[in-house]
């Protein structure tokens, strides 16, 4: 079935996907640890036996089961051909349900976080990715599903991987848990932007939570979905009973809560983990009153960064895109990025965002430099410290293009003007990722003098942007601001084209606000008039300094920027004069404070400057500054001050590794000049971690093992997969304080239990301490162990438990 046949579907009725794979196989003889990918291959007639179950049931859509074959995962069973082990599984399920449902190509993550926030080259993962899909195209999928993501940058290359292969129906899912976000930080809505914007057909949510988690989530993005909505929830979450891990949700409350789902905006809806036939037999009978509810709009204005996005709407004041990421006639900041040093680029985009900006445009063309390699630098730092979204500011369209395949969320491209060729090959990028931009009314060298001149050029672009498939939601146009040295009426000649685009075009606008200023006196204040004047045409955002938003009255200012002070001869013989008193002001207000070279060093841990911290720690040292005290006065701390806003969720996982890296790299480095008697106080005690046998995700261990190193801890971290003989062993020789376990999986929390019944035995007198997306504190206490939630609760306990062993 092709594209439009499933969209006609979806009009007519709630489309039903299948239920768990992964614990309906366990259920039906497939041992723990097992490749279930490999599994099914040597046992065709369990999994055949499953989908057509899921197909009496009544599902229209089962996913083949391919979850984890990509190269990464199949690499730990040592399996190599990825392409025919895929097409071979989508064969299986089309021989179990024929063309009674359509079979989706299942995909998944590969285990590893994705650059920015990861080690995993983005382009290493485009292809692992396109390595899998093949085989599913091999196999004959009538379509895709990308599931169970935590990382919106792995979604995407998954999502690209696809797109360049095949025009097929795509859905991708992100996994979210109970705090709303995914483990990576990424909320839904920006989830939502990127990925509708980036092309993907049907977005939502599965696994992690039960279907009343999923409430919220689709509350929230349902008024600005351009797309159907999917949700799979869980059966509840997991209990121990007997030893096994059992789902709470029968199949009648199951289908009672995921109607409401369908309710409330899903358009395609079935079940993960421990949802088995019977939830989703019963699921169909729910569904047959319920009647699809469409999309709300065709189009949405709105940026999204990894984790947050804005959304275009009417707002009181004009969004103000923040200007000052630009090395244009700033030498020291150009000298920076020729040695790579982006601490001008973190510093003022923290600078603008808490001066009120909401969003940044980076523009680094610095002449003789690479711009692209500066521009990939500066995205990979601001994609982790910043939530705000970003504009694409070049006039190479080779580095807009790399950009924006790069960019983990919805970017604005500045800009797209009228010359044949730059505007063919920018409407085809903006399109392929998605992108929003902005419209400049220019054709040449040439400035357009005239508001006619101007319009006619929108217009030209105009139409050949809705030829491309843009809508009015897609873009905002420029007004082209001009200095006033250049002409008096230039000012005037925007708000005209400002006023024209918002009333009778009905565009969104956009100004560089502090062109029109340059080489006046008193500039922000000039900025500050204009934007009045510009706000009252109807502009919807301005690229300026941030701390000239809020509009200001000024009688000589508005006579310049009207035209009737010939030559700015008025204003510029009152405010000329002026200068020296508002130096004398500014010194008034007094200094700068500057802050102390330990403090910097903080300062560099808590905002995760990697690059920085080395060189810092130099410069502390050589100020004197002992390197105990500089450990203990500033670095700790700092480090506490992040687990502190990590867990008022201030700070999320790229923002928390950023710093968690920082701190290594410069405990290493200072290492030399610690006493050993320093040195070994700074660790708090041994901490065993492991990832129990038959679960091969280790994400969240890593975490928890950079984590605790930083605060102290001595990690020795045995992997993933490891057996329970294997754990007590390594136990009894390194005599750990705490063992750490971890599970991602119902079927492999049960090890668990088996660890710590078998170091009872053998009198070991460890603490033991668990976590795992499947685990929570009933399951802890039941098995007698801590439970940590994450990394930063990990340290928690483990500080918890140290105390309590130091007691008399």
């Amino acid at each position: 079935m092709n594209k439009p046949k499933i969209r006609e579907l979806l009009k007519k009725r709630i489309v039903l996907l299948d239920g768990a794979t992964g614990t309906e196989l366990y259920k039906r003889g497939m041992p723990a640890g097992a490749c279930p990918e490999s599994w099914c291959l040597e046992n065709p007639g369990v999994i055949k036996s499953l989908h057509a179950d899921y197909l009496a049931a009544g599902s229209d859509i089962v996913y083949a089961c391919t979850f984890t074959a990509n190269r990464k995962k199949l690499s730990y069973y040592k399996i190599k051909d990825v392409v025919s082990l895929n097409q071979r599984l989508v064969l299986l399920a089309r021989q179990a349900v024929g063309n009674r449902a359509l079979v989706a190509g299942d995909i998944a993550g590969t285990g590893e976080f994705i650059k920015p926030f990861g080690s995993l080259d983005f382009e290493q993962a485009v292809d692992i990715y396109k390595e899998q899909v093949k085989g599913l195209l091999l196999g004959g999928v009538d379509l895709f599903v990308i599931e169970t993501m935590i990382d919106i940058q792995e979604a995407r290359a998954a999502l690209i991987a696809v797109k360049e292969l095949s025009d097929k129906f795509t859905i991708v899912t992100m996994t979210y848990e109970k705090a709303g976000r995914t483990l990576n930080g990424n909320d839904p809505l920006s989830a939502l932007i990127t990925l509708q914007s980036l092309g993907a057909d049907a977005v939502g949510a599965n696994c992690s939570t039960g279907p009343e988690d999923m409430y919220k989530i689709i509350s929230k993005i349902k008024p600005y979905a351009t797309v159907p909505l999917v949700a799979k929830p869980n059966a509840g979450m997991p209990e121990l009973v007997n030893n096994k891990a059992v789902f709470n949700l029968k199949p009648a409350e199951f289908s009672s809560a995921a109607k409401k789902l369908a309710s409330l905006g899903v358009n395609l809806i079935g079940g993960c983990c421990g949802t088995t036939p019977e939830h989703i037999a019963y699921l169909k009978r729910k569904l047959l009153t319920v009647r699809p509810l469409a999309p709300k709009v065709e189009a949405v204005s709105a940026l999204s960064s990894a984790r947050g996005a804005f959304i275009f709407t009417k707002q009181k004041i004009p969004l103000i895109i923040g200007e000052k990421i630009n090395p244009t006639g700033k030498k020291d900041f150009q000298r920076q990025l020729a040695k790579g040093d982006f601490s001008s680029v973190l510093r003022l985009a923290k600078e603008q965002e808490s001066q009120g900006a909401g969003v940044l445009d980076l523009n680094l063309g610095v002449g003789g430099s690479d711009e692209k390699k500066l521009i990939l630098a500066a995205i990979s730092l601001l994609s982790v410290s910043t939530a705000l979204p970003l504009v694409i500011d070049s006039a190479n369209p080779e580095v807009i293009e790399e950009a924006l395949r790069f960019y983990p969320g919805r970017a604005l491209i500045n800009s797209i003007s009228g010359e044949k060729k730059r505007l063919k090959k920018l409407l085809g990028l903006a399109k392929k990722y998605g992108a929003m931009f902005i419209i400049l009314p220019l054709t040449g060298k040439k400035i357009p003098a005239t508001f006619q001149e101007r319009k006619k050029i929108i217009k030209m672009i105009f139409k050949e942007a809705v030829k491309a498939g843009f809508s009015k939601d897609d873009f905002l146009v420029d007004g082209l601001v001009m200095p006033l040295s250049w002409s008096s009426k230039a000012a005037l000649i925007t708000l005209e084209v400002i006023g024209w685009c918002s009333k009778q075009l009905k565009v969104k606008t956009v100004a560089g606000l502090s062109n029109v200023s340059f080489g006046l006196p008193r500039r922000g204040m000039v900025n500050r008039v204009f934007l009045k004047m510009a706000k009252a045409c109807g502009l919807t955002a301005a690229i300026a300094n941030p701390q000239d938003k809020q509009p200001l009255s000024n009688r000589l200012a508005e006579n310049l920027l009207s035209g009737k002070d010939k030559d700015s001869h008025k204003f510029i013989s009152v405010y000329s004069r002026a200068r020296g008193d508002v130096k004398n002001a500014a010194k008034s207000r007094g200094k700068v404070r500057v802050f102390s070279p330990g403090e910097q060093a903080y300062q560099a841990i808590v905002e995760g400057n990697r690059s920085q911290i080395n060189s810092l720690i130099d410069k502390a040292l050589s100020s004197k500054l002992k390197a105990q005290e500089l450990l203990e006065k500033n670095m700790i701390p700092a480090m506490v001050a992040v687990g502190e806003f990590f867990q008022a969720r201030q700070y999320f996982l790229p923002q928390l590794i950023a710093s968690a890296e920082t701190m290594q790299r410069g405990v290493f480095h200072l290492q030399p000049y610690l006493k050993k008697k320093t040195a070994s106080r700074f660790k708090k005690g041994v901490i065993l971690l492991a990832t129990v046998k038959g679960d091969i995700h280790d994400i969240g261990k890593n975490i928890v093992a950079l984590v605790l190193k930083n605060y102290g801890f001595e990690v020795i971290d045995l992997g993933k997969d490891i057996s329970v003989e294997k754990i007590i062993a390594k136990a009894k020789s390194h005599s750990p304080d705490i063992v750490g376990l971890s599970a991602l999986m119902t079927t492999t929390m049960v090890q668990m239990p088996l660890v710590i019944s078998a170091a009872k035995k053998e009198g070991l007198g460890c603490k033991f301490m668990v976590g795992g997306a499947v685990v929570n504190k009933t399951y802890a206490d039941s098995i007698g162990a801590e439970y940590a939630k994450d990394s930063i609760a990990a340290v928690k306990v483990a500080e918890k438990i140290g105390r309590r062993r130091r007691r008399p």
